[in-house]
């Protein structure tokens, strides 16, 4: 794990993803989801995690989220496509997003 660098993993972790589907995942299975560089290993997304939030990180799991297309007007657009990870925290560890160190 050290030889991952320390800036790179400041950049892996774009947002966390706040949904009702998230929210649900979150309060039944330990879980919190964040938005990820389309570029974020698992052993990268875990590191991070660890780093910034202090927690013990059991598992992360990685979804590739395609992008929507959209129309705008006319001419049809597309959404960039994006990672999704699902990482699974060990008993007894929480992360509150709302408390601000």
């Amino acid at each position: 794990m050290s030889a991952i660098n320390q800036e790179r993993l400041l950049q892996v972790l774009l947002a966390p993803q706040i949904s009702e589907k998230a929210t649900f995942i979150a309060e039944k299975n330990e879980q919190v989801v964040f938005k990820v560089a389309s570029t974020a290993t698992k052993p990268e997304v875990k590191a991070a995690v660890e780093l910034l939030f202090k927690v013990e990180v059991k598992s992360v799991q990685i979804a590739n989220v395609k992008g929507k297309t959209k129309r705008f007007g006319r001419s049809i657009g597309r959404r960039k496509d994006w990672k999704k990870a699902f990482v699974c925290l060990k008993p007894g560890q929480e992360i509150n997003f709302a408390a601000g160190e």
